[in-house]
């Protein structure tokens, strides 16, 4: 990693907070992502913003230094290393930041996939294992499984996909159908995608001397009715990675295995008594700063490239990749 500590805390100070760049046409806020849209300047293609926000507990709680940068080139690392695997809305990254995609309807549900036993939420399967449930988002678990402990096989766990600002929820295959969120017919089509992408995350991640341990995917349809693979692949922000060589060890003395990814800053904030309700208290410096090397040695442990960031101001850097 070829930034340090000091730099990263420098850096706080120019974070990617907010997105307004009106020459890209309508603006539709998300979490961590902005999206714009220009059906007369760019039809058919969706331009996308990735912030420095950090997204826990379905809250929007501080920035992260670099974070966007990360994210977006890691998400495009994992397109172009798919691109074999299944079909795609990335076109192309003119920015560290930003990311031009097709244009396509969104599936309103979160695709989760789940290898092994773990999560801290209120809503994760070992939150509900805990406390005695055995069945979780439709599937049966048996008795006896211990925190952290590997699925006999991973498991799709769907959610709804809850508007900005408001909590995802759990659900299943047969409650998604039965509301008519999802056709049968594209949640299977959509399962077998998730099916194939996290077996080759997971395939490759254990390559790099890392455990794909669980990842979220969103879908879309295309002009001609086709699921598509949208927003993000196997990145810190949608993705929990372990590392390979401290699982065993760690699950057998019942502690967490060693973590790169965001999960730093939920446990954080759960320490400080935050789960999401309420303001967030103030992320210190010191845990954005080593939030962001978490990010950076995962982009780079996982990729296996090294991170080149961009130190130039975000938003006038932007506007001139953009040609705005």
């Amino acid at each position: 990693m070829a930034i340090d500590r000091k730099e990263l805390a420098a850096l706080c100070e120019t974070t990617l907070d907010q997105t307004n760049f009106s020459g890209l046409g309508k603006k539709i806020p998300g979490k961590v992502r902005d999206s714009y849209l220009d059906p007369e300047k760019r039809p058919g293609k969706r331009t996308i913003i990735v912030s420095d926000r950090v997204s826990c507990f379905d809250r929007v709680v501080g920035t992260i230094p670099l974070k966007g940068q990360v994210l977006n080139q890691m998400a495009a690392f994992w397109f172009r290393q798919t691109t074999d695997l299944i079909d795609h809305h990335l076109l192309d990254v003119p920015d560290p930041n930003v990311s031009i995609v097709r244009e396509c309807k969104t599936l309103p549900v979160e695709f989760v996939m789940r290898g092994y036993l773990t999560g801290s939420t209120s809503t994760s399967i070992w939150t509900a294992y805990e406390r005695g449930d055995r069945t979780y988002c439709g599937h049966t678990l048996p008795n006896g499984l211990q925190r952290h402990e590997k699925l006999a096989e991973p498991l799709l766990t769907p959610t709804t996909k809850a508007d900005f600002g408001d909590h995802d929820e759990l659900s299943s295959r047969e409650a998604l159908i039965e509301s008519g969120a999802i056709s049968e017919a594209l949640y299977d089509e959509a399962r077998t995608i998730a099916s194939r992408l996290f077996a080759e995350g997971q395939r490759f991640a254990e390559k790099q001397g890392l455990i794909l341990v669980d990842t979220k995917y969103e879908m879309g349809l295309d002009d001609e009715g086709n699921v598509i693979v949208i927003d993000e692949i196997h990145t810190p922000d949608s993705s929990r990675y372990w590392r390979l060589d401290g699982y065993q060890t760690a699950l057998s003395r019942g502690e967490s295995p060693p973590a790169i990814d965001k999960e730093y800053v939920r446990l954080w904030l759960g320490e400080q008594g935050y789960k999401g309700e309420g303001i967030p208290p103030e992320l210190p410096i010191e845990v954005r700063v080593t939030a962001a090397e978490r990010y950076i040695a995962a982009f780079e442990q996982v990729s296996g490239q090294p991170f080149k960031p961009n130190h130039e101001a975000p938003v006038a850097r932007i506007e001139r990749s953009l040609e705005l």
